[in-house]
């Protein structure tokens, strides 16, 4: 079936017969259209006789399209960001990232100074299209970008440019068929359990707590820093309501969660323990446990967990896994409930994870069970 199409955005006409398109005119079969409604969608109409009232109809549906209003703010924001260079654009966008904490927003300006800017700082808005995106990521690849980063950037530019996408600038996602950096995390290096045990006794008394923070209600580390004798709701059960934010060194929200969000953990014995034995010792601040040394006022800096951690590897005071860093004690958290069963919607839960996909990718492998194991338990019943 042949097809005429007209001038961008006005649609196509044709004829559903085996007549060729040089004998239209004499052809005694109706002439069909084919266009885009006000609501974007793709629709038909039949009946006409002649090419010239097909085109006819095809005009009358484009004008009064044109002359949508929504249309008309479509074309304004199209004549004002079509032409604008990406760093300008992004500037705009940027500032509507009010969700963002210091420490992301730190990140954010890592990968736009870094990567996205180097790429893209003149380019006009309205030149993106998935060679664009495809050309970038063959880039990074070239010059050797990690993986891990090159995702990062990628999900940054699509961001900006769904953004784009929805002001009208592209009648197609520029993301459409492109296939983003694969990244797979590495297996987590897990502590066996005694050699968690000789770690945890390599440090101090303040290292000691962090480690039984992390890997028994599997904290991260600022989240460990802002413990609170306050935050045992139940004998069994801490409540996390904050973190120390590396960047401003103060208490802030947790990870992907709005102020006074918070996710209840399980509390072993252990550890409810070691905070109270803590705080019995050395004393509280409103509750709090770790505090400044020079200044019992501000909360413990992300930094004194990684030199005590540097201290106890480089005097060799421990057994520890080769490539293992302190998040392993976090991992030990995860491995702990996974090899006991646990399902991993609760672990997902409990470390404060965004998305289930993340627990999945780094734990799957620690999730007791097999392919063969599964047939056996299938095949009971079946024979039942």
């Amino acid at each position: 079936m042949a097809t005429i199409n007209l001038v961008r955005g006005m649609g196509s006409l044709f004829k559903e017969c085996e007549h060729p398109e040089s004998r239209w005119p004499r052809c005694p079969h109706e002439y069909k259209i084919r266009y885009r409604n006000a609501a974007g969608r793709q629709a038909e109409e039949s009946g006409f006789s002649t090419q010239e009232k097909a085109k006819a109809r095809l005009a009358e549906v484009y004008q009064a399209r044109k002359n949508n209003p929504q249309n008309q703010h479509k074309a304004e924001r199209i004549q004002k960001y079509s032409p604008m260079q990406f760093k300008q654009y992004v500037t705009e966008w940027k500032a509507g990232q009010r969700d963002l904490s210091p420490s992301s927003l730190r990140h954010l300006d890592s990968l736009l100074v870094h990567h996205l800017y180097p790429a893209f700082q003149s380019r006009r808005m309205g030149t993106f299209d998935h060679k664009v995106v495809e050309s970038f990521i063959q880039t990074m690849e070239r010059n050797g970008v990690g993986l891990a980063t090159q995702s990062n950037a990628f999900d940054k530019l699509k961001a900006i440019l769904l953004d784009a996408h929805r002001l009208g600038l592209y009648d197609d996602n520029p993301l459409d068929g492109v296939k983003p950096p694969q990244y797979d995390p590495k297996r987590a290096v897990i502590p066996s359990p005694s050699q968690l045990q000789g770690i945890r006794t390599a440090g101090d008394d303040v290292f000691r707590l962090i480690v039984d923070l992390m890997s028994g209600c599997g904290m991260r580390n600022g989240e460990a820093l802002a413990v609170n004798v306050n935050n045992i709701v139940a004998d069994d059960v801490y409540r996390i309501t904050e973190q120390v934010n590396q960047t401003t060194k103060a208490y802030a929200p947790l990870k992907h969660r709005k102020a006074g969000d918070y996710r209840d953990v399980p509390l072993p014995a252990r550890v409810k323990h070691s905070i109270e034995w803590y705080a019995d010792t050395f004393g509280t601040v409103d509750g709090y446990l770790l505090r400044s040394p020079r200044d019992m006022a501000t909360p413990l800096s992300n930094h004194y967990i990684g030199n005590q951690w540097k201290r106890i590897k480089k005097d060799g005071l421990a057994e520890i896994p080769e490539g293992m860093v302190v998040y392993g004690f976090r991992h030990f958290f995860a491995s702990n409930c996974l090899t006991h069963n646990i399902p991993i919607t609760d672990v997902a839960e409990w470390m404060g994870h965004r998305s289930l996909d993340i627990t999945f990718k780094i734990y799957r492998h620690l999730m007791p069970g097999s392919i063969g194991r599964a047939a056996q338990v299938l095949d009971l019943g079946l024979a039942a």
